[in-house]
């Protein structure tokens, strides 16, 4: 009796034995890959490059005094809308002392040249009056006193625009009043109330009083790389992405390629322009910053498959098409060459070798892991 128990325990951990390394042969007993399945699909293709850059105004004008003094006076504030020859400060003169004693000099001999003209004229005119002189010596007189007059009043005009830089004659033509020279809207304003600023001559700019610009007429300012610009051309459209604006495209119209690059961070970059195509009532701020899609080339309904199922061999493309059934583990793949067109980047145009049942070799299938108990 004790013989057979002890038979039946050693068969018992023979079996166990055996089977144990059994399932450890299955367990390290690779399993076959498994792939996805891709197949061609019917889409649009368009091949664009990308131009960043910026939206501004056409029209940005800054607006320089023709006097130098203090700003006594602002009247307008960033924002507003402003009409061409609208004023929109106004500046206070302070005199060179050379010049302002130079005008005092003047008013005074014109003063006393005119006192005595006028005494020699009133005594001319009595003697006239009692025909004791001739008419001639008479209208020398009146020349001479006139003369006198019209000098004093030129020195002492003369004067008002050294002191205060502006004449009561011509008071509205001004240079101490600050006007804009075009319609639009005030974007800044850099100066305040009791800032000194100097007149824009050849010698200098001058300071900027205010910077008007027309807000109905944007532009789009961006750089292609040289790789690129070759196949743009000008009126070719543009779509404009604004970052600060989410959401929407801008239409826009290219009007200008520069045909001269300029190197930026190792590459020839060149500068392009393009009209915006602003919507009724639409407002763009300037300087926002933008990204322009130019579309270099387009095909519409193709056939297509996605560019990381093509392997090359030299100038050859190839894909993988499944042979065996979809089913069929493991999977069988005969390498097919192809024909290929335009590429977008991510999809590429099929022109021959593929038909839209074929079935590709897509990414190796991931086994899900199996979820604990716990994880439920």
């Amino acid at each position: 009796m004790k013989k057979v128990l002890r038979t039946a325990v050693w068969i018992l951990v023979a079996v166990i034995f055996i089977g144990t390394l059994v399932f450890l042969a299955s367990k390290s007993r690779n399993k076959p890959i498994v792939y996805q399945i891709e197949m061609p699909t019917k889409i649009n293709i368009v091949k664009k490059t990308i131009a960043t850059g910026s939206v501004l105004p056409r029209k940005e004008i800054q607006i320089k005094p023709q006097i130098s003094g203090i700003v006594q006076e602002i009247y307008l504030e960033a924002g507003e809308m402003i009409k061409a020859g609208e004023v929109i400060a106004k500046i206070k003169v302070i005199p060179d002392m050379i010049s302002l004693n130079s005008a005092e000099s003047r008013v005074s001999q014109a003063q006393l040249n005119f006192e005595n003209e006028k005494l020699k004229f009133d005594r001319q005119k009595q003697l006239f009056d009692k025909n004791v002189i001739s008419e001639s010596e008479f209208e020398n007189a009146t020349l001479a006193f006139n003369s006198a007059k019209q000098e004093l009043e030129s020195a002492e005009s003369n004067l008002e625009i050294i002191k205060e830089g502006v004449s009561k004659k011509a008071e509205s033509a001004s240079n101490t009043l600050i006007r804009s020279t075009i319609a639009g809207m005030v974007l800044d304003i850099p100066i305040k109330e009791g800032n000194s600023v100097i007149q824009s001559n050849n010698f200098n700019d001058g300071t900027t009083i205010a910077v008007v610009a027309d807000m109905n007429d944007m532009v789009f300012e961006g750089k292609v790389d040289e790789t690129e610009v070759g196949k743009i051309i000008e009126g070719m459209p543009l779509k404009l992405t604004i970052g600060a604006i989410e959401d929407e495209q801008f239409d826009a119209l290219l009007e200008y390629i520069s045909p001269k690059g300029v190197e930026e961070n190792g590459a020839i970059q060149f500068d392009i322009k393009a009209q915006v195509k602003l919507k009724e009532n639409q407002f763009i701020r300037s300087g926002y910053s933008a990204n322009a899609d130019i579309e270099l080339e387009r095909r519409d309904s193709v056939m297509a498959i996605s560019e990381g199922r093509i392997t090359f061999s030299g100038d050859t493309a190839f894909v993988e098409v499944l042979t065996s059934d979809s089913i069929t583990i493991p999977q069988t793949f005969d390498k097919r060459k192809i024909e290929i067109g335009l590429s977008d980047g991510l999809n590429i145009e099929v022109t021959d070798g593929l038909t839209m049942d074929d079935k590709l070799k897509g990414e190796e299938k991931k086994e899900e892991k199996k979820k604990g108990p716990q994880e439920n």
